[in-house]
């Protein structure tokens, strides 16, 4: 007999006829219902035992965690909250799980506690939930770019540059600790290392996908990437995934339509196929915020962010508006604002982000033409010599979803910006190469997948939306 899934089986019609199961026993009751889920769905389905007819040592070993094979009758369902169930005609226990020794019981358990217990964290109903978004939300990003004429480009994870400059980055070497040669300077000689060179995990993989989008026209990059920043806040991973995708012959503006257009996209995609884990999710967020202070609670719930995102249209403004409109906003005036806003160079926090965004404009905000000092040297220099065709698109509750630019095309204002910021031109001569051989207008942004599953599941620490957690001292699975 063919084997369904309990989501399968849920959405079916076809009462009276033979099915087959598996799955995990969530509960069971009364020595006659078992709750069974086998990860499709949200949702259990409830199996009826006869237990007059059943076992009594059998029955001792449906517990919750153990793994059950299940053959019956699918019947409409006399009970509330659920259309159909199984009437068991055959069980079979695949794997015995000790109720005393599982962790994860059949209780409400604080996220610290499930983070602990990460490989288990995923057999309950958030967090189940969470991933099947965040496995939806994967496969819209490979499908929009896909159906949009874009090539999939995997981008090197061990790299001898350093895309944003930042510095912190993981070291990748083949020398054992303390044993490492030196030169005639005293410094570690990587020349004797197994790449010859200095390397490092990459922090992202744009300047190799602009090479690529130079001569294939549109790609994207979807891979891992890694920060070696020493932080324990809610938002930062060590390692983390990026979309990134690098368009030729595209300028600020044509960046700006992609950007919206993608996010919609695989917002849409999210809200037409995860509804069942979105409500869940929603209801989740809804008596969270019940516990929050009444200043801090959200003015939308989750569903409605993500209509917020998806049916409005993105407002575009310049930063130097926005600076405006942020020094004289009476947040600032009253100094609410924990970094104040003074003057025209500011670099923006979150909570200026999300004033623009709820307060000011109460739609998503694509911000453009920073200053060049607070932004990246690939970023193009306006002919105002202080601004860069940058951008950064804001969304509800989290500030920055995406940050990007047109890049700078002229190789003299490139060498230029480098020399500038003490950038070795021997470093990057591949990626100034394309800046000698048919160089053009082309443009990009990074969008950290885990911040755009964060926003989209509602869950407060990026830790919780990620399968295993990089984070500083914690590496245990």
């Amino acid at each position: 007999m063919k084997r369904s899934s309990v989501k399968e089986l849920l959405e079916s019609d076809k009462f009276l006829h033979e099915v087959h199961v598996n799955g995990w026993v969530r509960t069971f009751r009364s020595n006659r219902f078992i709750a069974l889920n086998d990860g499709s769905t949200i949702k259990n389905i409830q199996c009826v035992v006869d237990f007059e007819n059943t076992n009594e040592d059998l029955l001792k070993r449906i517990t919750t965690s153990a793994a059950v094979s299940i053959k019956g009758t699918l019947v409409e369902s006399q009970g509330k909250g659920q259309t159909s169930e199984i009437q068991v005609t055959t069980l079979e226990i695949l794997g015995d799980s000790n109720p005393e020794e599982y962790p994860i019981q059949p209780k409400k358990h604080s996220f610290e506690f499930l983070r602990e217990n990460a490989h288990l964290r995923v057999r309950t109903n958030t967090f189940s939930a969470v991933m099947r978004v965040r496995s939806a939300l994967s496969f819209a990003v490979h499908q929009y770019f896909q159906q949009n004429g874009f090539y999939y480009v995997n981008t090197p994870i061990i790299t001898g540059s350093d895309a944003e400059g930042a510095g912190e980055m993981f070291k990748v070497t083949n020398f054992e600790a303390n044993k490492a040669p030196l030169n005639e300077e005293g410094e570690v000689d990587y020349t004797q290392d197994f790449f010859g060179k200095e390397t490092n995990l990459t922090v992202s993989g744009q300047l190799e996908a602009e090479t690529y989008a130079m001569a294939l026209g549109k790609v994207y990059t979807f891979g891992p990437t890694f920060r070696a920043e020493n932080s324990n806040t809610t938002r930062h991973l060590a390692e983390f995934w990026m979309i990134e995708p690098e368009v030729a012959f595209n300028d600020l503006d044509a960046n700006m339509d992609l950007s919206e257009d993608f996010i919609k996209g695989v917002l849409q995609y999210v809200l037409d196929n995860c509804k069942d884990d979105l409500e869940f999710l929603d209801n989740r967020l809804a008596q969270e915020e019940k516990t929050k202070p009444q200043a801090e609670r959200s003015e939308m719930s989750l569903i409605e962010k993500l209509h917020f995102v998806v049916d409005n249209n993105f407002k575009r403004v310049s930063y130097t508006e926005a600076i405006d409109i942020l020094r004289n906003s009476k947040p600032n005036k009253k100094k609410k604002f924990q970094f104040p806003i003074n003057e025209w160079g500011a670099d923006l926090q979150s909570e200026h982000e999300r004033f623009l965004v709820e307060k000011h404009f109460k739609c998503p905000v694509i911000l453009f033409d920073y200053p060049a000092s607070i932004k990246a040297f690939y970023m193009r220099l306006n002919e105002d010599g202080k601004t860069v065709r940058a951008m950064d698109v804001l969304f509800p509750g989290i500030g920055e979803m995406v940050g990007g630019s047109q890049r700078e095309e002229r190789l003299d204002v490139l060498k230029e910006k480098m020399e500038a910021l003490g950038i070795e031109e021997e470093e990057l001569w591949w990626y100034l190469d394309t800046r000698k051989f048919g160089t053009a207008v082309h443009s990009g942004f990074g969008l950290g997948f885990e911040r755009l599953v964060l926003f989209t599941t509602g869950m407060g620490n990026i830790r919780d939306v990620i399968p295993f957690p990089r984070t500083p001292q914690n590496a245990e699975f």
